[in-house]
């Protein structure tokens, strides 16, 4: 989206250094990712980003935010007090241009990103879609999906993830979200919610910050979890359901041998059948979510299944290669939480291998349930047969089955070749919380590890 810097002062209430008729076109907090032509927002959180303006300056930045007054550089600049708050108010303006525009925010414990991806690719059929890159869903993110939005976008799929309670009733605020999914709710990010019932309260912030169904709000809630289902009671949007039970729902599903869910697409709408462009069948009710926006934005049966179909993905999540010595490699390591991780390992378990092996990270963020969770993710590796390695994570240790302890890339490389190795007819799986950087291992398993 393009603003003039009097555009900038005016939205943010500060000083324009230089020329106030520079425009700029995007915006972004991370000197690494400048582009030509961008706004240059330096935050201030365990690095202050005022030291990197200049590198964002030299990489094509047409101007940049301070609160720390002009740098000695030759470009123009908008002087405000506080560059978080400044974002923030500047993507306000960008939400307020947008006007009519339908406006999808989603979150959940799991899967927002999966069915942003999908619900982009569905809408993208027949309109131009603007949606959250990667997994920018938080006071960081989400301003900049807004202001990264092109000027004739005809609708936003914003994502949307809470660490505490407030949190996504302040995205919420920002966004103006007209739409609202919520996928499933279950413990994460408990290290700072605390329970359970906060995860759900937490979650439920977004149909709560809907517009009324008079005024085209819709709640679209997973009604085959009832915690998620429960939220119809707590939003003036008009609900919709999907999933098991719900309105929109699939029947006849089958997986093939890479994970690739097929079934058939029911809603009020009519019917048709899908070949999923998501591996796993947990992916299934993502699609649904995806299905039944589409339906109610307009977009056709036959476009909604040519969407799920071809969706681009977001990378790490679920992806299935092959090893240098050709096993099979379930890559899911993008992040992990006890229901992604069950998910996971019944994933693994489906795909056709003579021995299955789950190299797991630590889930984090899980506070008192730390133990507890971890210990059951390996009982439940032990009841579907598979081995597994867990990388600087003992906590696999303290539950059932057969699991091997290791240390670091190498000691998890190194326990595999203990193990006998890995080859055709075996299937692994790589998965742990974003702390653990299994991204690593995967490369080596992919390009150069002897194992």
């Amino acid at each position: 989206m393009r603003f003039t810097l009097e555009q900038v002062a005016a939205a943010t209430g500060g000083r324009v250094h230089g020329n106030g008729f520079t425009e700029v076109d995007g915006v972004t907090q991370d000197s690494r990712e400048v582009r030509p032509g961008m706004l240059f927002v330096p935050l201030v959180a365990e690095r202050d980003g005022h030291d990197f303006i200049d590198e964002a300056v030299a990489r094509g930045a047409s101007a940049y935010l301070t609160a720390r007054g002009p740098a000695a550089i030759d470009a123009a600049a908008v002087e405000v007090d506080d560059t978080q708050e400044a974002l923030t108010a500047l993507a306000g303006e960008a939400r307020s241009r947008l006007g009519s525009v339908p406006v999808v925010g989603i979150t959940g414990s799991v899967g927002k990103t999966t069915t942003k991806d999908l619900l982009a690719a569905v809408l993208g059929r027949d309109r131009r879609v603007w949606a959250s890159t990667r997994s920018f869903n938080n006071e960081i993110g989400v301003p900049i999906t807004l202001l990264s939005a092109p000027d004739d976008a005809e609708a936003l799929v914003v994502e949307m993830g809470s660490r505490g309670a407030g949190h996504i009733a302040e995205l919420c605020r920002v966004a103006q979200p007209t739409m609202g999914v919520v996928t499933t709710v279950g413990l994460s990010h408990t290290s700072a919610l605390g329970s359970l019932a906060a995860v759900v309260s937490a979650k439920r912030e977004l149909v709560e910050g809907l517009p009324a169904a008079a005024d085209g709000g819709v709640a679209f809630l997973n009604a085959g979890v009832p915690e998620v289902a429960a939220m119809a009671q707590g939003t003036a949007a008009r609900v919709v359901t999907y999933g098991d039970g719900g309105e929109v729902q699939a029947g006849d599903l089958t997986l093939d041998d890479e994970l690739t869910p097929r079934f058939v697409l029911r809603s009020p709408g009519g019917e048709v059948p899908v070949r999923l462009g998501a591996r796993g069948a947990h992916s299934v009710d993502n699609a649904l979510a995806a299905a039944a926006v589409g339906g109610e934005l307009g977009v056709s049966l036959k476009d909604v299944a040519a969407g799920l179909a071809e969706p681009t993905l977001s990378p790490l999540r679920m992806e299935v290669l092959k090893t240098v010595g050709g096993a099979r490699l379930l890559n899911d390591c993008y992040n992990a939480n006890p229901l992604s991780m069950r998910a996971a390992l019944h994933a693994l378990a489906a795909l056709p291998a003579r021995r299955r092996i789950a190299v797991l990270g630590v889930m984090a963020e899980l506070g008192d349930f730390e133990a507890a969770e971890h210990a059951a993710a390996a009982s439940l590796s032990a009841r579907l047969d598979i081995a597994v390695v867990a990388v600087d994570a003992p906590g696999y240790s303290s539950g059932e089955g057969n699991v091997t302890e290791a240390a670091g890339i190498d000691g998890a490389l190194a326990a595999l070749r203990n193990l006998g190795g890995l080859g055709a007819g075996d299937a692994v799986l790589v998965k742990g919380s974003r702390v653990a950087g299994l991204e690593r291992l995967v490369a080596r398993l992919v390009s150069d590890a002897d194992v």
